[in-house]
Formats: C-alpha cells, sequence, structure tokens
C-alpha cells in the first residue's frame, strides 16, 4: 500500500494545472489519469487568453511559443456572431500580452501534462474507481495499474476526472438537473474555408438557447460543432448529428465547403453548468475541481478557463490546509467561499442571458442590429475568449 502527500484524479486542464501548482511549491503529488497522453478530449478546442497566460506564468511560455511554430496552436483575434435573423458582427478581442488560442486537446493537454511532470508531478496511467473513505473522510483512492486493483493513500485528493467524474459520484448523491447541463457535438471538417484567426458563433431558432460554431484550428480545418441545453435538446426529439448536418447546409455554410472536404472524429458529450448556487464541492480530505465541480460557463459552454482558475485556487487551500495540518470540510470550504466569489458573479450572469435568451430570442437581433460588438451579449460570447 503506497502513501503520497496529494493524489490528483484527472491530468486535463484542471488536474495538470493544480498538480503543478502544488509541485512546484515543493509537494509530494502523484497525478493519475486513465490514458496515456498525447490523447484526445473531446471540446470546441477555444483556450482563452485568460489560460494562456496563467500557463506563461507558470514558465510554459517556450512549450506554446513552440507549439504556434509547429501548427498545434492556432491564435485567433477577432469574433463572428451571427443572430437567428441574419443580423451579424464582428468584433476584435481586447488587447492582452498573449493571444487566445484553438488547439486540438490532443495538443493542449498533452503539453500541460508534460509541464506538470517538468514542474516535479509524478505521472501514472491508471484507472481510478474510486475514494476510500473512512470515518467520512476521503484517505486515497483505489484504482487499476496494468490490471491490478490497488489502494494509493493520500492526505488529501483533488478530483478533476472530468463530467462524469467517479470521485463526484462517490462523494455526491444529488443529480445535475438537466436545465443546468448540456449536450454538444464536435467534429473536424478538413477542406473548409475558414475567416483567419476569426471564431464563428451561429445562433438560429432550431438550436437556442445553444448555438453552432466555427473554430479554425489551421488554414483550411476547423473544429465545427454545436451545443444544446439538455432539457430543450430532449424535447426536440432531434439527433445530434442530424443537427450538424442542418448547420452544415445553411446556406451561409454550405458555399464554404470545398470539393472533397471530409468530416473526422464526429463525437458528442456531456456538459454540467456551473449555474447553480452552492454547489458542493468540498469534502473531509477531498475537493472537486474542473468539470468535475461543474464549473462550465452557462451560455458559451467554455470551461478550460474556468478549471484552471478552479484548480489554482485548490492548489492554494490545499496548500494552505497541509500547513495548517487541518484537512477537514470545514477547512476546504474555503475553495467553495473562493470559488463564488471569483467565479459565481459571471456564471449568474451567463445563466440570466441564457434563460433570456431562451424566451426571447428576437432580442438577439435588435442587440446585434443596434449595438453590434458592444452589447452585454456580444461580450459574453467575447469573454469565451
Amino acid at each position: 500500500m503506497e502513501e503520497r502527500e496529494i493524489i490528483v484524479v484527472g491530468a486535463g486542464p484542471a488536474g495538470s494545472t493544480a498538480a503543478m501548482v502544488l509541485a512546484r511549491e515543493g509537494r509530494d503529488v502523484l497525478l493519475l489519469d486513465r490514458q496515456q497522453f498525447p490523447r484526445d478530449k473531446i471540446c470546441g478546442d477555444a483556450v482563452p487568453a485568460g489560460a494562456i497566460e496563467l500557463l506563461y506564468n507558470y514558465g510554459a511560455g517556450d512549450k506554446i511559443e513552440a507549439a504556434i511554430e509547429r501548427g498545434e496552436f492556432y491564435p485567433v483575434k477577432k469574433m463572428y456572431l451571427a443572430s437567428p435573423r441574419g443580423y451579424d458582427v464582428h468584433a476584435e478581442f481586447a488587447e492582452t500580452d498573449h493571444s487566445s488560442m484553438i488547439t486540438p486537446r490532443i495538443y493542449f493537454d498533452a503539453l500541460l501534462k508534460e509541464h506538470a511532470v517538468e514542474s516535479g508531478v509524478e505521472f501514472c496511467q491508471a484507472q481510478v474507481m474510486g475514494p476510500i473513505i473512512e470515518n467520512d473522510r476521503t484517505v486515497g483512492v483505489k484504482a487499476r495499474f496494468n490490471g491490478s486493483t490497488e489502494e494509493v493513500r493520500s492526505k488529501v485528493v483533488i478530483a478533476a476526472d472530468g463530467v462524469s467524474s467517479v470521485m463526484a459520484r462517490a462523494l455526491r448523491d444529488d443529480k445535475h438537473p438537466l436545465e443546468h447541463s448540456a449536450v454538444a457535438v464536435r467534429a473536424y471538417i478538413h477542406g473548409l474555408e475558414i475567416m483567419p484567426h476569426e471564431v464563428e458563433f451561429y445562433l438560429y431558432n432550431s438550436i437556442l438557447p445553444g448555438y453552432a460554431w466555427i473554430f479554425p484550428t489551421k488554414t483550411d480545418e476547423a473544429n465545427v460543432g454545436l451545443g444544446m441545453r439538455t432539457d430543450k435538446f430532449k424535447e426536440t426529439n432531434s439527433d445530434l448529428n442530424d443537427m450538424m448536418d442542418e448547420f452544415l447546409g445553411l446556406p451561409s455554410i454550405k458555399p464554404r465547403l470545398k470539393p472533397g472536404w471530409k468530416m473526422t472524429g464526429l463525437k458528442r458529450w456531456p456538459l454540467k453548468f456551473g449555474s447553480i448556487k452552492k454547489i458542493k464541492r468540498a469534502y473531509n480530505g477531498a475537493l472537486l475541481i474542473g468539470d468535475a465541480g461543474a464549473f462550465i460557463n452557462p451560455l458559451t459552454g467554455g470551461g478550460i478557463h474556468n478549471s484552471m482558475i478552479s484548480a489554482r485556487i485548490a492548489a492554494d487551500v490545499t496548500q494552505r490546509a497541509l500547513e495548517a495540518g487541518d484537512l477537514s470540510e470545514a477547512f476546504l470550504e474555503q475553495f467553495e467561499s473562493r470559488c463564488d466569489d471569483e467565479l459565481w458573479p459571471n456564471m449568474k450572469k451567463a445563466y440570466l442571458m441564457q434563460r433570456w435568451l431562451m424566451n426571447l430570442p428576437i432580442t438577439v437581433d435588435v442587440l446585434l442590429k443596434l449595438s453590434g460588438g458592444k452589447s452585454g451579449f456580444a461580450n459574453m460570447f467575447l469573454s469565451k475568449l
């Protein structure tokens, strides 16, 4: 039976960030993931400038610049937003030290995991089966290493194992309401005429309060997808693949598909919005971060930056808890309150906009027609990147 100081479950953006920050503080961190890297992760692949800035602050700037040179990271500078009646706007991103990027997660997550290992984290491929709970306290995890189930104990476990988190299911009994979740589908379209260094959002009646997107990954390739709130999607009795075909057949999209174009990597996935006030994320000896903690923006579906912010806060609270020798739920609840302070105001605003968009879609046309990219609604989409 192995004993570690900290176990982080899941090596996506949240898990790798938390592990990296703690290792840089001199902590003993074991990072577990069920897959080896690089590996694909279903996503829209949009990485906001704020997330890129965090990585520069953690010393990963050289890796990012090398990835840009290899064509793995595609900088974006502008946004195109189209309303249900065809009003549209082009808006420039605010000037920042670093650009937002479109980068397939096969590259982005591998870069993060590599930087975490270089920062002192020990990575191991393992399928985590669930937490070890003794006297209402998480004291480690059960995991399968090379086909053998073992127990690994630790002082604290940080769960970052995604939207279907086995850790969250074991620690929390409540189900995420359908009106606070979404389903999405994405594919890579090769042979598509793109708007260079510009992301595209399309809102149209059959998909509201969701949207479709085109995020360029190269000069003639893009991540193309759409997402819709789960309860509304179920009411339509539609199929996500058919909805993708509908989007690609729109008069504004179909002519941009070049002869011989092809689609690869068509996959769907669920999302859990962070639009429920006071989501339980702290337990005796354990924290839930990233998608496991439901930090997805309820309007844009963006989650990478929020996940990394939750990881930074979790790492700081964990460091303080270890210094104080107190891994109790009462101490770790600082994580929840700090996440509420930093992330909840934007989550609440986004959810109110989403509800308004569902009930009064015509106002989107009015806002874009009258105010263009200066409306609060357009700025919410800008904030995704």
